[in-house]
């Protein structure tokens, strides 16, 4: 992810108007070494600007992806998460807890079969299962519901 100086120099050059709320958002993402929602960004932005919208986050999220600043994730997981790596790369999506995480690893095995009237431009492969923090607790805590659990890793992940 850029610095937050680069990103307003990015908004200025584009001609966005570059505001305190938007700043506020880009230092939040800079900060950030997860994949998060817009809820996620708006709740840490909320606590240096209370009066902040969801639809401002929203907006400068959605602009920073049209820009190719972000890559939004659409998981099947609840909520679009905005991912600051936009290389290209893979994820793992822990079913528990909803924990995204980076997978930098090349399957160059896999392609679309010629015969099947189709040309990818990219590939992104999904991996979905439990992370090791949800597996940990499985182990610790036996009897705990499931239910108890998921809600645990869920304030624990953002």
């Amino acid at each position: 992810m850029k610095t937050p100086d680069e990103l307003t120099g990015l908004f200025r050059e584009r001609g966005l108007k570059v505001t305190p709320q938007r700043q506020c958002i880009f230092r939040a993402l800079h900060e950030s070494r997860q994949h998060p929602t817009a809820e996620s960004v708006y709740d840490e932005v909320r606590q240096e600007m209370p009066t902040i919208s969801l639809r401002t986050v929203y907006q400068a999220l959605n602009d920073l992806a049209a820009m190719g600043e972000l890559q939004q994730l659409t998981l099947g997981s609840g909520s679009s998460r905005f991912d600051p790596t936009v290389a290209p790369h893979h994820h793992l999506v822990c079913e528990s807890c909803g924990r995204v995480s980076d997978l930098h690893v090349d399957f160059p095995e896999v392609r679309v079969p010629e015969d099947a009237g189709f040309v990818a431009s990219s590939t992104e492969i999904v991996f979905r299962g439990r992370c090791d923090t949800c597996r940990a607790a499985d182990r610790s805590h036996p009897n705990q519901s499931k239910k108890q659990h998921n809600h645990k890793e869920q304030a624990a992940h953002g």
